[in-house]
């Protein structure tokens, strides 16, 4: 799907259903919202952008550093074989094997503004072997829609805000979202396996994936075992502590091959730069169509309407007061943050809407920002089926989040 189509439908959406209001209530104040969200939102769109200059700068110079000293070429050696199996298009030995476990590893520690950079890098580098400079590559669709399921082992930013709104535990989000999060990947990887004819039964693929879910099996017993109120503290610890011990991993590498760190750092911070720029424009037409689509009301509208159907069904609909978190989430980060907020202090922390709507912001990441983020930055404008198997991952995750939550929450 281009994603040409989808902004044109928020823009169409949002303006039928604001017409909409306006003949049958008679509320002209709808247009004016409806302005304010566009002019409101191209602004948002360049000041994120503009924030993000600052840590690609910072990163994308530590990179150069990193990959000069080789450690971008250590990683990809030890996680090759797996991607030379989901990445088959991926030449032998390619620098982008690098950035990609970069990036995975960031986003698993909850470090949002060092996973970004290193995604960008990583694009620009599949980008290069990109037959067709105008559309994804099969090889960038597989990276993207595992970067928008967004797996994070370490959710610190959701138990920050939980501790800051009072919860008795704020903590006891964590396990459900891992498990979510989880979930949400393992769809991700696989909707595109499918469509690319890749064999997840490969010996090599179920080795590498037992031994994640492995990994992520052991943190929810260690976590689960911790105190509550000390989850937060080391979780935040280990983030800062990996995340320090990198920079200074790149930095001696470096001096141990004699490179001039100063030069690489400058180097790549000047691409980092640069591509910061590039990314205005694009992230500037997502959001000014989110803006319009949330502005008129449509997204209140879909919600209402879920929750008469299920309560049609006869089911419980305690969790449709938590849904604007799962539809804003695949589109905006800052907004579904702050509906999770709003539902927190509208029915408490510790309610189970204030739990679920936790657990949906923890699950995966913003696949519009994303796709217009790391599409843009090298021009692809034609993104095949990255959208929609972006989309079932987030279905499958928030699916998993209201299931979980009922389990663990009541």
């Amino acid at each position: 799907m281009a994603l040409n189509y989808i902004w044109i439908a928020f823009f169409l959406i949002g303006f039928i259903v604001a017409l909409g209001k306006l003949i049958f209530t008679g509320n002209m104040q709808i247009f004016n919202d409806l302005v304010n969200a566009v002019f409101v939102n191209a602004k948002t769109g360049f000041e994120i952008s503009l924030g993000l200059a600052g840590a690609l700068t910072l990163w994308m110079g530590l990179l150069k550093v990193g990959e000069k000293g080789g450690v971008v070429k250590i990683l990809g050696k030890a996680i090759e074989p797996l991607f030379q199996k989901l990445f088959p298009d991926l030449p032998k030995g390619h620098p982008a094997y690098g950035s990609i476990v970069l990036n995975l590893a960031a986003n698993m520690l909850g470090l949002d503004n060092a996973a970004t950079p290193v995604g960008l890098k990583a694009m620009k580098e599949m980008q290069e072997v990109n037959p067709d400079k105008d559309t994804a590559s099969n090889a960038q669709i597989m990276f993207l829609v595992l970067n928008a399921a967004g797996l994070v082992i370490i959710p610190v930013s959701v138990i920050v805000y939980r501790i800051q709104l009072g919860a008795a535990n704020p903590a006891d989000v964590f396990i459900p979202i891992l498990i979510s999060t989880f979930c949400a990947l393992l769809t991700g990887m696989i909707s595109v396996a499918v469509v690319q004819k890749i064999n997840l039964f490969d010996k090599v693929v179920m080795a590498y994936l037992g031994g994640l879910t492995a990994i992520v099996a052991g943190m929810v017993i260690y976590f689960s075992n911790l105190p509550k109120d000390q989850i937060s503290e080391v979780s935040t610890f280990t983030a800062n502590f990996i995340l320090i011990s990198i920079i200074i991993l790149f930095i001696i590498l470096a001096i141990i091959k004699k490179v001039n760190v100063y030069d690489a750092f400058i180097e790549g911070a000047k691409e980092g730069f640069n591509i910061a720029v590039k990314i205005i424009p694009f992230l500037v037409a997502v959001l000014v169509a989110i803006g319009i689509f949330r502005a008129s009301g449509a997204m209140d509208f879909i919600i209402s309407g879920i929750a008469v159907f299920f309560d049609w069904l006869g089911f419980d609909t305690r969790f449709t007061g938590a849904l604007p978190v799962a539809f804003m989430k695949p589109l905006s980060g800052s907004g579904a943050r702050g509906l999770m907020i709003d539902a927190m202090t509208t029915y408490g922390p510790d309610s189970f809407i204030g739990r679920l709507a936790c657990t949906m912001q923890g699950t995966t990441d913003t696949t519009f920002y994303i796709i217009a983020v790391y599409f843009g930055s090298v021009g692809i404008k034609n993104t095949r089926y990255a959208v929609e198997c972006s989309l079932l991952a987030d279905l499958v995750g928030f699916t998993t989040a209201i299931l979980i939550a009922y389990l663990f929450f009541g």
